[in-house]
């Protein structure tokens, strides 16, 4: 399932260049924009500036990229969080890095452990990718991947440094970093005074205000997982003031010959097991970008009851859900809050 903005649907064109590319400039008459590449995916700024402003906001929306993947990207090795799985527990990690620290505990926290962001190990080890099948590991194996996976093997020092029980333990920010980085765009863009604005990053969404197009709130459409050819809507919302974003594996699943019974499977960080889930995708609508990508992704793995448990306490979430159900079918779920958005 993928989440893209209806303002921006004619610029939705992906540049496949590298890690972190320079800007492109979205230019129309009520509508100002900029959309490039970044953090292995692409990325969409909307906002009503006048053209004096559009550059400097280039600049400086790609220098904001470079110090977060400094910060957060496992894929640069000399970045902050690549020295930290790699051994090194006397640097002192920067603001970004803290934020995100603390946040993935208040979610690990919140969900029981099933979120958590040192699980990939065993990721790794069970080789999970579209189209590869599972690979078979001991129980043997699992608890020696368990010996370092868990968040609760972490701690974050008064000094702002990261200390780690097992060496092997590793960090990886995925479930939650694009949001973050969403947010810095959007509270950047307010310390510009730019007061209606869209930002997307791989689908992670914020809103504030409305689109100077419509001088509506701004609408950002869900796509359906089932459809063909053709793009097709399930959902479309309108964001007050708000974030959305969305975790799931549709494309990813398994079929039953027997039944036509559709499933994923996730991994239980608490027991390291690989166990067939018929959630096949979440979104999450909370005040800030970083908190929605978090619980999108721990609403995956889960049990469904419990997830749904989980949005009903808390009034600052609401959530949608796509469950597969037999011969191919799929059933919707809603939390009380989701469509009155």
């Amino acid at each position: 399932m993928s989440l893209i903005s209806m303002d921006f649907k004619k610029y939705s064109s992906i540049f496949l260049l590298s890690l972190l590319v320079s800007c492109q400039t979205i230019k129309e008459k009520e509508l100002q924009g900029i959309q490039g590449f970044a953090l292995g995916t692409s990325y969409s700024i909307l906002y009503s500036a006048s053209a004096s402003e559009e550059t400097v906001f280039e600049r400086q929306v790609d220098s904001i990229f470079e110090i977060l993947n400094q910060s957060l990207s496992t894929y640069i090795p000399t970045s902050d969080i690549s020295k930290i799985n790699q051994g090194d527990s006397v640097l002192m990690v920067d603001k970004h890095f803290v934020k995100v620290y603390q946040k993935a505990s208040e979610v690990w926290n919140a969900t029981g452990g099933y979120f958590d962001p040192t699980v990939g190990a065993l990721v790794n080890a069970y080789g999970f990718g579209p189209g590869k099948p599972l690979n078979k590991i001991s129980e043997k194996q699992r608890d020696s991947l368990l010996d370092f996976t868990g968040w609760d093997k972490t701690s974050l020092t008064p000094q702002a440094t990261v200390k780690k029980i097992h060496p092997n333990v590793n960090f990886d920010f995925n479930a939650l970093a694009k949001g973050y980085v969403v947010d810095v765009l959007a509270d950047f863009l307010r310390s510009k005074g730019v007061t209606s604005f869209l930002v997307e990053i791989g689908g992670e969404i914020v809103a504030q205000g409305k689109s100077p197009k419509s001088n509506a709130l701004w609408k950002v459409a869900i796509d359906d997982p089932q459809q063909g050819g053709e793009r097709e809507l399930i959902q479309i919302l309108s964001l007050n003031n708000e974030a959305l974003a969305t975790s799931g594996n549709y494309r990813k699943y398994s079929v039953n010959e027997e039944t036509g019974e559709r499933w994923v499977h996730s991994i239980n960080p608490k027991t390291g097991e690989a166990s067939p889930s018929f959630v096949l995708s979440t979104s999450v609508l909370a005040p800030d970008c970083m908190t929605a990508d978090a619980y999108a992704t721990a609403l995956m793995v889960m049990p469904l009851e419990q997830s749904k448990a989980l949005i009903e306490k808390n009034p600052q979430l609401e959530a949608y859900w796509i469950i597969a159900v037999s011969l191919g079918g799929m059933e919707e779920i809603f939390s009380k809050g989701f469509l009155k958005k």
